[in-house]
């Protein structure tokens, strides 16, 4: 059954396997966006390597190895520098490795310039079938799309089921101040897919990054806190047990924000920031004003309980204002992305 594929293409039926192995990636943006960036480096790459070939055959003697020499340099230093650009490394990377790649092989081949036309078009013939292999698979069974702040969502989901457990808030902290180098690879994944869903092809991939940096500044705001709790200078048991219930209100509220803008995210729903949102947050920071105005005496403040209590209190007022800026990210998040309108009940 494959003996009239083999004929046509012989020997260069590898480069469709290869391709299929090289290519085929997790989710379907970063199958489409290596598959283009591929075809583009090998063709890009294959002309002018073609064409070098045949400059310095037309030229012989002494000038042939000077022409292909002066070739290699110019593209490959040319192609290296570019890739030292963060905005073109981030997204096309890949295709000018192939780029430098595919020219150094075809322009030192030392094959004849018919013979390396040939060559070339067997080897893009195939590697043409396995790009629409990879890409057939990837955009049409169970497509699996790259989604910026999905292991958030998951978190939360799984925070909620583990109750009181501290321990995996604190896990959860770190996961989030870890991941900006997975959001960013999610991000440029997604930038490659194409039109599906209510996603189109300029969607604002960047402000969920915006918002990933975000989340990051509270989670490490969260684990400052933490270590404020642990630090053995704290205040005696009864002045905390009259703390304790403001907290908890404090961390409830918070709670609540975080769940009802990350819901909006996921629903791609637009949240009620200025109507409800807001409101809360200005309640709590009126409820959170320093203990000690700027006319107190700094010896009051020197004590050790004073002192942890003022860095607590500092703490948590950071909280508030770093969730009042996520919160208006998510909503500018909203208007560029075309969220439709969620009405939150309080």
């Amino acid at each position: 059954m494959v003996d009239p594929m083999f004929k046509q293409v012989g020997e260069n039926a590898m480069w469709a396997i290869m391709t299929v192995v090289v290519m085929f990636e997790f989710y379907a943006g970063a199958t489409l966006g290596k598959g283009i960036n591929r075809g583009i480096g090998t063709l890009i790459g294959g002309g002018l390597g073609c064409l070098a070939a045949v400059l310095g055959a037309d030229i012989g003697g002494i000038g042939k190895p000077i022409i292909i020499a002066s070739s290699l340099f110019l593209f490959g230093a040319a192609a290296t520098y570019c890739r030292l650009v963060p905005k073109i490394k981030k997204r096309y990377d890949y295709g000018l490795m192939i780029f430098i790649l595919t020219f150094n092989l075809v322009a030192v081949s030392g094959v004849r310039a018919e013979k390396v036309l040939e060559l070339g078009r067997d080897r893009l013939a195939t590697i043409g079938m396995g790009f629409a292999v990879c890409i057939f698979v990837s955009l049409l069974i169970c497509p699996i799309w790259a989604r910026c702040l999905d292991e958030y969502f998951k978190m939360c989901n799984e925070k909620e089921n583990q109750g009181a457990d501290g321990s995996a808030y604190i896990q959860a902290c770190k996961f989030v101040l870890n991941s900006k180098s997975n959001d960013e690879s999610l991000a440029n994944h997604a930038k490659w897919e194409p039109w599906h869903g209510k996603f189109g092809l300029y969607y604002p991939w960047g402000k969920y990054l915006e918002v990933g940096e975000h989340l990051r500044e509270i989670a490490a705001t969260i684990l400052s806190l933490k270590g404020c709790l642990q630090s053995p200078k704290q205040p005696p048991p009864m002045q905390r047990q009259t703390l304790k219930e403001p907290c908890e209100n404090f961390m409830l509220s918070i709670q609540w924000i975080l769940k009802e803008l990350g819901e909006g995210i996921g629903k791609m729903e637009q949240c009620q920031t200025k109507g409800l949102i807001n409101p809360k947050l200005q309640s709590m920071k009126l409820q959170l004003t320093p203990r000690f105005s700027s006319n107190c005496r700094m010896e009051v403040l020197e004590t050790d309980e004073n002192l942890a209590i003022t860095t607590f209190n500092f703490l948590l007022l950071e909280i508030v204002e770093k969730v009042e800026k996520l919160a208006q990210k998510v909503e500018e998040l909203g208007e560029a992305a075309n969220f439709h309108l969620k009405k939150i009940d309080v």
